[in-house]
This record gives C-alpha cells, structure tokens and sequence, in this order.
C-alpha cells in the first residue's frame, strides 16, 4: 500500500469519529430543551391546581367592584384546594371565608360554570335582608361597594327581601356587588364550602371592550 493510499485511508477513518462528538452534543442540548419544558409544563400544572388560578370577569354581577374585561388572579390555597381525581378531597385551609371575602366558586347548578361573588354571611349567621339594607346577626352592615340600580323596585319577594335566616354550617351567603343585576344566593340558595374555587387577589389586566382600550389604571388592583 502506498503512502499516499494509507494517508487517504487514514483520514476517510478521522473524518467519522471527529463528528461524533458533535452530535452527541447535539442530543445532549435537545434532552436540555424538552426536559425544561417539560418540567416549566408540570410548574405551571402544579401552580394552577393547588396555588393560583387566572379568570376573566365576563358580567356586571360584580360592578362597580369588578368590570367586564377584568382579569384577575385566585388564591387556591387559601381555603385549601381541590385535589383532582379524589372526588372532592382538599388540601388543608389556611383560614375558612370571611365575611367580605370575594370567592370564586363553581355554581351548584352547573358545576362546570364559574361564579364569583361577595361572601356576606358565613356559618352561624342570622341574615336578614330588607328594603336593599343588609343585616347580619341584628347589625346594620355598612357596604361602600354595593350598587343598587332599581331604586324604585324593593318589593321582589326572595330577592329583595330575605330572611330573617341561619346559614347552616359549612354553607355561606353570596352576593353580587351589584344587587340588582345579580344572580346570588337569594336566587339558588346557600353555596357549599365544597364549590369554593379560591379567593379573588387582585387584577392583572382589564380590557375595555368598548372603548377598544386597556384600563391601565386598574392593573395590579388589589381586589377588595
């Protein structure tokens, strides 16, 4: 064999084995990627079952507190999130609702519909609500936030005039911000603890689908 030949024959050897690294750098940096994304997907997951949860305000139940076009972050764990596929079990509470706590909630009727509303009267409470003046356990309730649009109309027997009643325990009171645009408890009755989404925390984005704009101003508003 020629030197020439052996050198030819040497380098048609190198040529493979010096591109081998390459790709097996190559694979390396792909398992990188997908494994991130992976993990990002299960982070995500996580967060969204157990932690935090977005939603969009979709009616005027809730004005002039939440608009349409709001967009708003949940606190999951706070009253203790659902763990999927154990038919209702849930992580432990860090505290139950409170009165004037607005929740997000799966609406009894339709589970797969969710609603969110002002809690008034929780467990134990003797509610009484007349002439669009709400009472809890005897005392006039001072509500800033509740909007009355039918200032003429107090005699709608179950939605404007309720109780005196309990709320049995483990069941609370909802209210709509905007108590005559809203479909609450005075129409469907007390809301289960087991319903409960999360707490409404404060909004992201709102969008005015009118005006075609952003509502700068209420971005990061603490809900409230």
């Amino acid at each position: 064999m020629s030197k020439r030949n052996k050198t030819k024959n040497s380098k048609e050897i190198e040529n493979p084995e010096a591109q081998k690294p390459a790709k097996l750098k190559h694979k390396s940096v792909f398992r990188e990627y997908t494994e991130a994304i992976l993990w990002a997907v299960v982070l995500a997951l996580l967060i969204r079952t157990f932690a935090f949860q977005a939603f969009r305000i979709p009616s005027s139940s809730m004005e002039d507190t939440l608009l349409i076009g709001d967009y708003l972050f949940v606190s999951k764990f706070l009253y203790g999130a659902e763990i999927p596929f154990t038919g209702g079990a849930r992580l432990p509470a860090v505290r139950q609702p409170r009165r004037g706590d607005i929740i997000v909630f799966r609406y009894p009727e339709d589970p797969s519909v969710d609603y969110i509303k002002r809690c008034v009267a929780v467990g134990g409470d003797t509610l009484l609500f007349r002439d669009k003046t709400l009472y809890i356990n005897g005392e006039k309730q001072n509500e800033p936030y509740a909007k009355y649009v039918d200032a003429g109309r107090s005699h709608r027997p179950g939605f404007d005039s309720v109780g005196p009643l309990v709320v049995p325990k483990g069941k609370l009171f909802m209210m709509g911000d905007n108590r005559d645009r809203s479909a609450d408890s005075r129409v469907w009755g007390f809301l289960d603890k087991k319903y409960l989404r999360g707490k409404a925390l404060f909004l992201y984005w709102s969008w005015d689908s009118k005006a075609k704009h952003p509502r700068f101003g209420r971005i990061l508003h603490l809900v409230k």
